[in-house]
């Protein structure tokens, strides 16, 4: 049963309180405390997960709202926390990718602490809100800034990658290869928390409420911690909280059966790491119990050190009075596989990396101290907190908001809710790109896998999550009543528009027009054959700014904001040289992926 410690006819009355206030005086709107954590999967105390130690995020879940299915839109960082903090989704957005700016696609969008800093909030980030290179400060009070000096890997981590990288150019390999190598990506440091960097971040929000706690306005706070994203290098308090050989491994270590291969990841992200460069694809083997239990070791110790500096902010919160009117949202921006369907990290349309934590606790405006507090297993998605933190404190949604208000959720979490969620994530394949849209209902999850350029369906998956939770096997070939395929089908086509031709096309990036501050492009030439280069600009023919020979280097004067293509394939890029750092991004490696642009998640 449903433990409702607030009566909803109260609550309701609480909300009117709110939007009143809304429309008068700004100083008496509750909070927002936003704690983002990249990579979080439903892997918690509280969602049923004993093997994991998650006491404060336990407490927390006790005094929410717990949304026990919330989807992400892409289970990739940047697309994902773009999608959550617009209330758009990605073809909205046009953000399907690491090194897309969204503010260069779509300049007139205004973001979730934006909205609110425009309404009479002081609104402050700290950590992982937006992805890593674009804090975005047009969002913010104050600019944000990262923790200095702080450390993750230890010394010796570093000088064993230096040794690595110097024995395999002895031993031929390219340095394009080479040079994305990152230290190890498990590690016991000697720390205290405060000297991590999601021990910093923590703590500039900690400083940051004391300061808030002193103004008569309102705050919008959000913090964003980065563990447990690679590497799994956390204090080694957290990982001797756990004892190696009693973690239970992942119950469906195979593929899905009868799905296309092109629907699994391909794990780049842990080769990027030495220890683990030479990680199978997840079609051909798994890694070794000895990797795997390693892995799960280090995202458990992860989860625990994190959870151990929400703890930490969330008391500072109490301790200074301001946890009785404010608002806490605590959000995973995707999963993470450990070990599912013989894979690891995300970056697929399956639950397992599309479902994450969703945690709102509300408070009362007659009674400070209470809360209402329960589960519900409504399906919802990251971009309905938009609409619904708005519509908690009064404040009118903004007409760009794609998502649903969840107001009624938290008034009754046994509603009858029946709302599917859509993710989607793209594919490279010879015709040049796929994008598949994953619709999740009660009962199912159909995937739909349309060609980028001509927008028809090349292949479909179906999942029964009444008979198999784990996805095991794509249903649409042996066992897919035809009715049921036509009506899911359907159902996700209206509740998405279909993109048609030239939709999911990349944008070239908007110009400011105001900009005239030049820098330098330099281009190196890995491929065997000559390269053009070409100027794009909005509405205008590319203009060929010099080819550079194989094995060769070419600079190229520009202004800074102008977008740059290799050849006739390649991919769009934003002149970002930066002089103090001699930082040459722009590298053309091969056929199939003209511009190495450094990008991360």
């Amino acid at each position: 049963m449903v433990l409702l410690k607030l009566t909803i006819a109260g609550f309701l009355i609480g909300l009117s309180a709110m939007a009143s206030i809304a429309l008068g005086d700004s100083s008496s709107r509750p909070n927002v405390l936003l704690i983002a954590v990249d990579d979080l999967r439903p892997e918690l105390g509280c969602y049923g997960v004993e093997e994991i130690q998650t006491p404060n995020l336990d407490q927390l879940a006790s005094e929410s709202i717990l949304f026990e299915r919330a989807y992400c839109q892409q289970a990739v960082c940047n697309p994902s926390r773009v999608s959550m903090l617009t209330g758009m989704r990605p073809d909205s957005t046009k953000v399907w990718d690491l090194v897309t700016q969204f503010r260069k696609v779509t300049s007139d969008l205004i973001t979730l602490p934006q909205y609110f800093k425009q309404n009479g909030y002081t609104a402050l980030g700290y950590g992982k809100i937006f992805h890593n290179p674009w804090p975005d400060n047009q969002s913010w009070s104050e600019p944000h800034r990262w923790p200095a000096g702080r450390r993750l890997w230890s010394q010796e981590a570093r000088d064993e990658l230096l040794a690595v990288k110097t024995q395999l150019r002895n031993e031929g390999l390219p340095d394009r290869q080479v040079n994305r190598l990152r230290a190890t990506a498990v590690e016991q440091v000697d720390l205290r928390d405060d000297e991590h960097i999601d021990g910093a971040i923590a703590q500039q929000a900690i400083d940051s409420l004391s300061d808030l706690a002193k103004q008569s306005g309102p705050f919008f706070l959000a913090a964003g911690f980065v563990r447990p994203h690679l590497p799994f290098v956390v204090p080694r308090q957290y990982w001797d909280q756990y004892d190696r050989n009693q973690i239970s491994l992942a119950l469906n270590p195979h593929p899905p059966g009868n799905a296309p291969s092109f629907a699994l990841n391909t794990m780049y992200e842990l080769r990027d790491y030495h220890d683990f460069r030479t990680t199978p694809l997840p079609s051909d083997r798994s890694l070794t119990e000895s990797q795997q239990r390693e892995l799960k070791h280090g995202y458990y110790a992860s989860v625990s050190f994190v959870d151990a500096q929400i703890g930490k902010l969330l008391g500072k919160l109490e301790s200074l009075g301001l946890r009785e009117n404010t608002i806490v949202v605590l959000w995973g921006d995707h999963g993470w596989k450990l070990g599912e369907h013989r894979s690891w990290c995300k970056q697929t349309n399956y639950e397992i990396d599309t479902r994450v934590p969703l945690m709102i606790s509300v408070p009362s405006v007659k009674k400070r101290d209470q809360r209402i507090v329960g589960k519900t297993a409504a399906i919802v998605e990251s971009i309905d907190l938009y609409p619904t933190l708005c519509d908690l404190v009064g404040l009118p949604v903004p007409d760009q908001s794609e998502g649903r208000i969840l107001t009624a959720l938290l008034e009754n979490p046994d509603l009858e809710w029946d709302h599917p969620a859509v993710s989607q994530f793209p594919r490279r394949d010879a015709s040049g790109g796929l994008m598949g849209y994953a619709l999740r209902t009660d009962r199912y999850r159909y995937i739909e896998w349309l060609n980028r350029q001509t927008c028809e369906t090349v292949a479909t998956e179906l999942y029964d999550h009444q008979n198999n939770d784990y996805e095991n096997d794509n249903l649409i070939d042996v066992a897919a009543d035809p009715l049921v395929v036509s009506t899911l089908k359907k159902h996700l086509w209206s509740t998405i528009p279909r993109p048609l031709a030239g939709d999911l096309v990349k944008p070239i990036p908007v110009i400011d027009p105001e900009s005239t501050e030049r820098t330098e492009m330099t281009w190196r030439n890995l491929r065997d054959h000559p390269v053009e280069i070409f100027l794009l600009q909005p509405k205008a023919e590319r203009a060929l700014k010099g080819t550079v020979q194989p094995d060769s280097i070419l600079v190229i004067e520009a202004i800074r904001g102008q977008v740059y293509q290799a050849g006739d394939q390649g991919r769009h890029i934003e002149a970002v040289r930066d002089r103090q750092l001699n930082r040459l991004l722009p590298r053309i490696e091969s056929s199939d992926q003209n511009i190495d642009n450094a990008g991360k998640n």
